[in-house]
């Protein structure tokens, strides 16, 4: 089978929980013997990097990216506004982007185009103006979903409104445009459960990210760490980090002084960089960051918006990890609370949970190694890049 893969940001290297999802779709399917092109948006928040693109990846998937200007401007976003359009949508639209998408459809026929993200189905179009594919989205998130949480949770009230003006534009794009495509391959159970009743007609399949990571040995984790890792561009990453340190950390630090918090992640912004507060570190980004998660020993996961999977979770899970976070954070995953994952949901929660892992270690490497176990069990990226070649399949898509 021969995919064209759609990204909207370069998906390698995986660096962060939307990259590592998209890399595993291309790294499965091309272990499963099918050919894969890549093309992807890149942006100056999200830049092609060059230093890091291996040849042998770019061999194999013919990787090209086109940049396209995704910076906020002002009176762009105002006339969205008023014309009810979809602002989040309309940054991705290129004329730079189409043209080069047609010129590939035109030399290159195509069993699927796979198109990760709502934010690229202005391009749906040209794919069935040029090519008989079956065209996929794969939907990280419900993603007006996101945008209404954020919005619920801001304190401004301007800017609260302004978010949910956002939020609105995109929950009609999605519902207007969720029937473009052939079928929606959701990350999680709960997302195709919201499309269907949302009015999607077309097949639905959940489908969550794969992770094939081996552990780290000779490494050892040091005692009472606790560690966040993820990208501090997306927002909900930075609003709950920031929650985190405002509303629980000073609860930890004076019950648990001898405790210490790591916080690493892409885009950290400066103030956090900058910040002195006694017994938190703050990295930035790390260049090995599943050696970064091996060396620390509690994964804090303080998400308030969300949808879709929380791949960095899954990801310190693969690595034997006990992960404490809210039940937005855990949504999706296949998980019993107290067993793979633990639930906190409130600052006096997440000190209860933080309290039991480090006054009983034995308990939270039990913890850490039912989590590896659920997830070699039920996120074997073998596994679930079968679950997607079948739903292909079941779309009709053939071999040409």
């Amino acid at each position: 089978m021969h995919v064209l893969q759609l990204c909207y940001k370069p998906p390698y290297p995986p660096v962060d929980g939307g990259t590592l999802a998209m890399n595993s779709v291309t790294q499965g399917l091309m272990a499963s013997g099918h050919k894969m092109k890549v093309l992807s948006v890149c942006s100056d928040k999200h830049p092609v990097r060059s230093d890091a693109l291996e040849a042998q990846y770019k061999d194999a998937t013919g990787f090209e990216a086109v940049y396209i200007d995704l910076s906020i401007h002002p009176l762009d976003a105002a006339v969205s506004l008023l014309c009810g359009e979809s602002y989040n949508v309309k940054r991705f639209v290129s004329k730079e982007f189409d043209e080069r998408l047609t010129a590939i459809l035109q030399s290159e026929s195509f069993d699927v185009v796979h198109i990760e993200s709502i934010f690229l189905a202005p391009y749906v179009a040209t794919v069935r103006k040029h090519s008989d594919a079956k065209v996929v989205l794969r939907a990280h998130n419900v993603e007006h979903r996101i945008w209404r949480q954020i919005a619920t949770a801001t304190r401004n009230p301007l800017k609260r409104w302004y978010l949910k003006k956002l939020a609105l534009a995109l929950r009609a794009y999605e519902l207007e445009h969720i029937n473009d495509f052939d079928g929606i391959a959701c990350i999680t159970a709960n997302d195709a459960e919201t499309f269907r009743g949302e009015g999607c007609r077309k097949p639905l399949a959940d489908i969550p990210f794969g992770v094939d990571i081996e552990p780290i040995d000779n490494v050892d984790a040091e005692p009472q760490t606790l560690f966040h890792i993820g990208s501090m561009d997306w927002r909900p990453n930075e609003e709950g980090i920031r929650w985190f340190l405002k509303e629980v950390w000073p609860l930890i630090h004076k019950e648990m002084p001898a405790v210490r918090l790591f916080l690493a992640g892409r885009k950290m912004p400066d103030d956090l960089m900058q910040m002195q507060s006694e017994g938190v570190v703050v990295v930035g980004e790390v260049p090995d960051a599943a050696y970064f998660i091996a060396s620390k020993q509690i994964n804090i996961v303080p998400l308030m918006a969300g949808s879709g999977i929380r791949v960095k979770i899954i990801e310190a899970m693969s690595l034997g990890k006990t992960v404490v976070t809210t039940s937005v954070g855990a949504a999706g995953i296949d998980y019993t609370d107290g067993k793979e994952l633990l639930i906190a949901d409130t600052p006096q929660q997440f000190v209860e949970q933080v309290r039991r892992c480090i006054d009983d270690p034995e308990l939270c490497s039990s913890i850490g190694a039912a989590a590896r176990r659920l997830i070699l069990e039920k996120y074997s990226n073998d596994a679930l890049t079968q679950r997607l070649v079948g739903f292909y399949n079941k779309l009709g898509a053939v071999a040409l």
